[in-house]
């Protein structure tokens, strides 16, 4: 497996974003807030979970996985710091982040049981993440309008995911796991991160005094369902996962790589997590 690199996002993050910052739209900036607040714990909880299952891989095998555990984690952990620090920003505006809650709440579920299953969501969602992420490298309308520094961080995070997309799903398949149990799961995990985000949002735009606004759900319209939304463009991706040959390996990462290598002055590279910290 291939090591992943580590980077440190250089844009200013202690200026504030505006309260529409995603180019004056409500419903899109509400939406990308939402995104925001769930990745902290989200991340800590696929970091927890490579570095369980990594460590019940037979020695030979684990030997193999390590370069792409360490720099999976040293990827994970950098989006957790750097939308950690967004997110204050979004808690400084008074908005209130129920998604994270709901998230722990599950998580919490997951004690003592199969750490496959936790494996499982991880690749579960890394695959939604992933597929969003070559939209947003690949349509530029969604974030259309916003400050560069913001456009820069998602689209930063939206390359490393496409970088890290199969390690673990590589993980889950190395320690056993089945179709059956891959398949629920990732309906499952479908199901709570549509309904999370939309309630999110919604609870963004209500504290945003937006939400019943004719402007607000055009603009909703458009980005999930319209020509080029989300619906649209995401479908066909989504439903990859359900074929028996599926590997994420199969999407095309050259968007992401393109963007890396031409945005190399924003991203410094800062190394590797040691064996000690994969394992610790």
């Amino acid at each position: 497996m291939s090591e992943l690199v580590v980077r440190r996002l250089l844009i200013d993050l202690d200026t504030p974003p505006e309260r529409h910052w995603c180019g004056g739209d409500a419903f899109r900036t509400a939406w990308f807030n939402a995104l925001s607040m769930s990745f902290p714990v989200g991340e800590q909880f696929f970091i927890d979970s490579v570095r369980a299952g990594v460590q019940m891989l037979p020695d030979g095998e684990r030997a193999g996985f390590e370069p792409a555990i360490k720099g999976f984690i040293g990827q994970e952990a950098t989006h957790r710091r750097i939308h950690s620090l967004f997110n204050a920003h979004l808690a400084a505006q008074g908005l209130v982040n129920r998604w994270e809650l709901r998230a722990r709440r599950r998580i919490d579920k997951l004690a003592g049981v199969d750490v496959r299953a936790a494996i499982g969501a991880t690749a579960a969602t890394e695959h939604l993440t992933a597929i969003l992420a070559e939209y947003l490298l690949t349509d530029a309308s969604a974030l259309q309008g916003a400050d560069a520094r913001w456009i820069t961080l998602w689209l930063w995070h939206a390359s490393e995911e496409a970088e890290h997309r199969s390690t673990a799903f590589d993980l889950y398949r190395a320690l056993g796991g089945n179709e059956k149990w891959r398949l629920r799961l990732f309906r499952l995990v479908t199901w709570h991160f549509i309904t999370d985000a939309l309630r999110q949002t919604l609870r963004n735009l209500r504290h945003d005094g937006s939400l019943w606004r004719w402007s607000t759900w055009a603009s909703g319209w458009r980005f999930v369902c319209g020509r080029g939304g989300l619906l649209r463009e995401l479908a066909g991706p989504w439903a990859r996962y359900g074929r028996a040959d599926f590997h994420p390996s199969q999407q095309d990462e050259s968007r992401a790589l393109a963007w890396l290598r031409s945005h190399a002055t924003q991203v410094e590279p800062v190394g590797r997590p040691s064996a000690a910290e994969v394992a610790a």
